[in-house]
């Protein structure tokens, strides 16, 4: 399998979709697209890819994956095939993360040039900005609960 190209493409394809997200009129039917063009291709992808990855049945370049070990997963992430399925990985829960972002911070009334920075680190950095974005929310809003609702 050519690694590579199916790194670039996935790459290239999530690029669109924060593009997307952080630029494009938030209405139903492109955060719907997000939604499921976006993040379902993506968990679709890694499905495809991860599943005859584990099983042997494509050769990710590490062997067979041994995620009950340090160096299993040091030895999978280490390969082209690991490494490109691991990314397509972050890609798809990061992606899912910025979309609950965007629509929390819709809800709460936070302006898109305040947005933007926030989900760059959620593009960027993941889980750090996610801290940001709910520390920021709590600036608005400090009920846990309503956190986890993104209407």
């Amino acid at each position: 399998m050519n690694w590579d190209l199916v790194f670039t493409i996935a790459n290239n394809y999530a690029l669109l979709m924060w593009l997307i997200l952080a630029f494009a009129p938030r209405r139903d039917m492109i955060m719907t697209v997000l939604f499921y063009g976006g993040i379902g291709l993506l968990a679709c992808a890694y499905a495809v890819i991860i599943i005859p990855l584990m099983t042997g049945m494509i050769d990710g370049g590490g062997g067979v994956p041994d995620f009950t070990t340090l160096a299993g997963v040091q030895q999978l992430l280490g390969s082209p095939g690991g490494a490109t399925v691991g990314w397509i990985h972050y890609l798809a829960f990061d992606l899912f993360v910025g979309l609950w972002v965007a629509r929390n911070a819709d809800k709460y009334g936070f302006a898109r040039w305040l947005q933007i920075p926030i989900l760059l680190f959620v593009l960027m950095l993941g889980p750090l900005g996610l801290v940001l974005y709910l520390l920021l929310r709590f600036t608005r809003h400090n009920k846990v609960a309503d956190a986890v609702v993104p209407e």
